[in-house]
């Protein structure tokens, strides 16, 4: 229901459906990934095993995020319209299995480098661990056997960008279900096999990255758009591919970097640091994927299209579009998990080795990466007008100033703030990219915005502002309520809880004319309809 009326309030945006599409199959990503966590929570706690898995993981997600998801998104996916618009689809096809051939070539013996040198890797990444040699020998084994994941899941990234370069969404979308499923057998397996639940969870990771990859190939061979994999050669399509995979990577993965330095200052603090920031980045993730990464996965290709038609009436209106829909989804969302916060971690992680005070720590942090929100979102659709154009030269410039400045930023709030420090300089460092992004493309050219923006932009603050100060006033008396209820009970209520302030932030939109009368009248026949 809220989905059909989000809908309706963007209409006559022709990816509507696609983002829905990829929101839906997001959202059952981070349910799942919610019950991956949950059962992590309950196994692992927040102790040293838990913080040695989480720092491993990092690595080959760290990669993942730069070159697979970031880069390879970045620059493949506008190279690829032109081939298909150039040379048809069978150089298309040609010049996708090409990249994969190279991509392999270049890969495997990275990931042999880095789990041979895993050690020397571990000591970059988390130095504190350097004090708890048992956390580190652990760190260095989850490591060795997490990190070929990295190879598989940029296979994935490339499928992906295949099947969404034809408007099919939902297979890619969907793949990561897999990773959650795999992880969660690991743990339920463990005393099965008498191994420790991280040691399960750590050979869980490349087994789900093979089931992503055969998922995706099967889907692109039922449509007849497989990739032609051959030997490698660097063909000059595939150079000017990989010559753009460079850029891209920081471009695309500054958030991923600022985790990762996180990571590396977290691990200098006591114990379950780590822990704490990962279990909060989590619940971040949720709308960052549900509403950041789906927005500019359907929006790049939509924007290489008509970039390469010269229709930048098209990219002008369908930029502006995402943009609202960025604003209207996420600024909710980041108030939402911000005033929630404790909640939310109490109900979901809160039981098993995962104690009190690991919820009140996990809880602080979540309410400051939430101000990373909206900057999340809106710097993943500022790059996607750069990618768009080929330019992957212009993001990364601005991403290395604002990975600069989340380090500085993280120094100075570590000492007075702790972990929460870390999670508060990357959502600051995030809102500074926004700002020298906007007005490089403002600069070029390349966003313009009517005048009605700025109206209805204050419209959905006035709203969200009106369903953040709901969740003030109740959330004394909620979070007072939740404590003395089994999680019978705590999971519907919070889900209520939740539910009213969503209804409110709809009659809030409705009232200040952010939506209009007939989109609210949409909304209660799909209401009716739904009934």
């Amino acid at each position: 229901m809220i989905a059909a009326a989000f809908a309706r309030i963007l209409a006559p945006m022709n990816f509507t459906r696609s983002i829905l599409t990829v929101g839906g199959m997001t959202i059952l990503s981070r349910v799942s990934g919610f019950l991956r966590d949950t059962l992590s929570a309950n196994m692992l706690g927040a102790g040293p095993v838990a913080d040695a898995f989480f720092v491993a993981l990092r690595l080959p997600n760290l990669f993942r995020s730069l070159f697979a998801e970031g880069a390879i998104a970045a620059a493949f996916v506008p190279l690829y319209a032109r081939v298909k618009k150039e040379g048809g689809l069978a150089r298309a096809r040609a010049f996708s299995g090409e990249g994969i051939s190279v991509l392999t070539a270049v890969l495997l013996p990275f990931t042999a480098l880095i789990v041979l040198f895993m050690p020397q890797a571990m000591t970059v990444l988390a130095p504190g661990f350097g004090d708890r040699p048992e956390v580190f020998a652990l760190a260095v084994e989850y490591g060795r056997i997490t990190f070929p994941y990295l190879l598989l899941v940029s296979v994935v990234a490339m499928l992906s960008g295949v099947l969404n370069s034809h408007d099919r969404f939902a297979p890619g979308a969907a793949a990561p279900i897999a990773f959650n499923l795999i992880m969660m057998a690991g743990l339920l397996l463990s005393p099965v096999f008498h191994r420790e639940p991280g040691w399960m969870m750590a050979v869980a990771a490349p087994i789900s990255g093979l089931v992503q990859v055969l998922w995706l190939w099967l889907h692109c061979k039922t449509l007849g758009i497989a990739p032609r994999v051959t030997l490698p050669r660097l063909t000059p399509r595939v150079k000017r591919l990989f010559k753009q995979v460079g850029p891209g990577a920081l471009g695309a993965g500054a958030t991923q970097i600022n985790l990762a330095v996180s990571t590396v200052l977290a691990s200098f603090l006591p114990t379950g640091s780590v822990s704490h920031l990962f279990y909060a980045d989590r619940l971040n993730q949720l709308p960052l994927g549900v509403i950041g990464i789906a927005i500019s996965t359907t929006l790049l290709p939509i924007l290489s299209a008509r970039v390469q038609a010269e229709d930048i009436k098209g990219v002008r209106s369908a930029t502006a579009q995402a943009l609202y829909a960025g604003l209207l989804l996420g600024l909710p969302a980041a108030i939402g998990l911000c005033l929630v916060a404790q909640p939310i971690i109490q109900v979901l992680f809160e039981h098993g080795r995962f104690l009190r005070a690991d919820t009140v720590a996990t809880a602080a942090a979540l309410s400051a990466y939430a101000l990373g929100v909206v900057p999340f979102i809106l710097v993943k659709i500022e790059s996607s007008l750069f990618f768009a154009h080929h330019d992957t030269r212009t993001p990364v410039r601005f991403a290395i100033l604002a990975v600069a400045l989340n380090i500085l930023l993280a120094l100075a709030l570590i000492f007075p703030l702790k972990h929460v420090g870390l999670a508060l300089a990357t959502g600051l460092a995030g809102w500074a990219n926004v700002l020298m992004l906007y007005f490089a493309l403002r600069r070029r050219r390349l966003l313009y915005l009517d005048r009605s923006v700025l109206p209805r932009t204050l419209r959905i603050v006035f709203s969200a502002g009106v369903m953040g100060l709901f969740l003030l006033l109740a959330g004394g008396p909620f979070g007072h309520f939740i404590l003395q209820q089994t999680k019978l009970v705590a999971v519907p209520a919070l889900f209520g809880y939740l539910a009213a302030a969503t209804l409110i932030y709809g009659a809030s939109l409705r009232l200040s004319g952010a939506m209009t009368f007939s989109e609210f009248k949409n909304l209660l026949r799909k209401s009716e309809s739904s009934s």
